[in-house]
């Protein structure tokens, strides 16, 4: 009878350690700067317990890969962080990127979660969601308390379902036109929100990065931003629907830098990345011509822009490797 308690990690388990650590210190050093800058006590009791919650889940998580043999990834460390630097962020943007990344996080998690099979690692990410959905819980109780949460458009609800009863549905303003459905609405409110935080962070990053050329890869992955907001923002505005505030003015115009440009270099690369998949599941729930346009055009241009930002780590030596499967050509050739 097989030992379910002996089971070696799958390759799909070690990648999800593997990812989920290296986001995961990426996160907590930019969570540990907000801390030591943030002047309001409730929203700096929240990412007191999201470091706490950070220092758990890493220690749990270089158990798992060195009890199968697995070397620790680099990750990020103290050394990427600059202390006693002036503050970059306001406390209400700190807020607001913790809510966003716990966001990424919950969807990780469950990710994670869905490819495990051992029971001890399920029950981590099982852990690891219900610390997700506590912060989760507070980051939004606290943007509320604080007026800052930007709720998505408000619909007011017809008399009796329908059906479908034209081929018209799928026209948007290139066509005869009609109105976004709130199932459109779910990916295009998610991804405007995505796209101005990683606009707000690198306009923040390209004030203080340190070499020229992650400077000018900031400034364009703005400029990319930018243009994907305005795309999903005129589709909004053209049925009258309002569009997220931008947190560009959350950004102080220090030149100090509180990250290594290792760190601000990937973290851009890493929501351009992630943010393809929440293009492609509204790419999947688009029943309307001009959003189906809209989504291939970014999922392109963000293609570009992982392209160049995946040469620009690879020449500085920032990207670490993660575990391969084995060459057996290579090692056949040893014998």
């Amino acid at each position: 009878m097989l030992d379910k308690d002996k089971l070696k990690l799958t390759s799909s388990e070690i990648g999800s350690l593997w990812g989920e650590y290296v986001n995961g210190t990426m996160v907590d050093i930019v969570n540990k700067y907000m801390f030591s800058i943030i002047e309001d006590e409730q929203i700096k009791e929240v990412f007191a317990d999201a470091l706490e919650t950070s220092k758990r889940q890493k220690d749990q998580i270089s158990a798992f890969l060195k009890n199968e043999g697995f070397p620790v990834p680099i990750g990020f460390s103290e050394s990427d962080l600059f202390k006693g630097k002036q503050r970059l962020f306001t406390d209400i943007f700190c807020l607001n990127y913790l809510h966003i990344m716990t966001l990424h996080g919950l969807l990780g998690h469950s990710t994670s979660l869905g490819v495990s099979v051992r029971k001890d690692l399920r029950l981590f990410y099982d852990s690891c969601d219900n610390d997700a959905k506590r912060m989760y819980h507070q980051t939004i109780e606290l943007l509320l308390e604080k007026g800052s949460f930007q709720k998505d458009p408000f619909f007011y609800p017809s008399e009796n379902p329908e059906y479908i009863s034209s081929k018209d549905f799928t026209d948007g303003f290139f066509g005869k036109g009609r109105k976004l459905a709130a199932t459109e609405i779910i990916c295009i409110s998610f991804n405007l929100k995505k796209s101005i935080m990683a606009k707000t962070l690198s306009i923040a990053f390209s004030q203080v990065a340190q070499t020229k050329e992650v400077r000018k890869f900031l400034t364009d992955s703005e400029k990319t931003a930018d243009e994907q907001i305005k795309a999903f923002a005129k589709i909004m505005q053209v049925d009258n629907l309002p569009v997220p505030k931008s947190w560009e003015t959350d950004v102080t115009t220090s030149t100090d830098s509180p990250f290594s440009d290792k760190l601000m270099l990937y973290h851009i690369g890493f929501l351009f990345q992630a943010a393809q998949n929440y293009h492609g599941a509204g790419l999947a729930s688009a029943m309307r011509t001009d959003l189906v346009t809209t989504y291939e055009g970014t999922i392109l241009k963000n293609l570009i822009v992982t392209k160049k930002w995946f040469d620009l780590m690879v020449k500085n030596r920032w990207l670490e490797q993660p575990p391969l499967a084995p060459n057996r050509k290579e090692i056949a050739s040893q014998m």
